[in-house]
Order: structure tokens, then sequence, then C-alpha cells
């Protein structure tokens, strides 16, 4: 169902009981899609699967042996003083 914003904001319950017993329930702004009202189920349903940022951070390419010993290598030292 498609609700003006004037309206959904005016019976955001009842938006949001629609999205839970039938499906997104989608808003308008002046006659163009604006936004969509998701239950939480469906939101969960939306997500599932898909890999978090810290899954994308820690799933980062292997490092080999020349580059573990490049950045063990490096001074340790900070290459500029920096007066705080």
């Amino acid at each position: 169902m498609e609700w003006q914003l004037q309206d959904a904001k005016n019976q955001f319950s009842k938006v949001v009981q629609k999205a839970r017993r039938e499906g997104p329930q989608i808003v308008t702004l002046r006659g163009e899609r604006a936004a969509v009202v998701l239950s939480a189920h469906d939101y969960d349903a939306l997500r599932a699967g898909r890999p978090t940022l810290v899954d994308d951070l820690l799933g980062g390419p292997a490092w080999d042996d020349q580059l573990a010993d490049a950045v063990s290598a490096r001074v340790k030292t900070p290459s500029r003083d920096v007066a705080f």
C-alpha cells in the first residue's frame, strides 16, 4: 500500500501494523516513492547472509611472507616529531 507522507505521519502506528501484517508499506513525497516501512521480520530476512563491515575487514587478502616481513621490518618510531 502507498501512503502520502502526511498520512503516514498522522497514522504511523497503522502503517507499522500494516507492514507487520501485509508487507512493506511505501511512503510517497510529492507523488514519488520516498521510503518503505518494513516489519522487523522482513528487514531481518533482507539482511540475512550479508557480511558486516567487520566481516569485510577481517576477510581481506592473506598477507604473504614478503609483506609480513616488510611490515615487521618498518621503523617503529614516528617519521617526524609531533609535539602535543
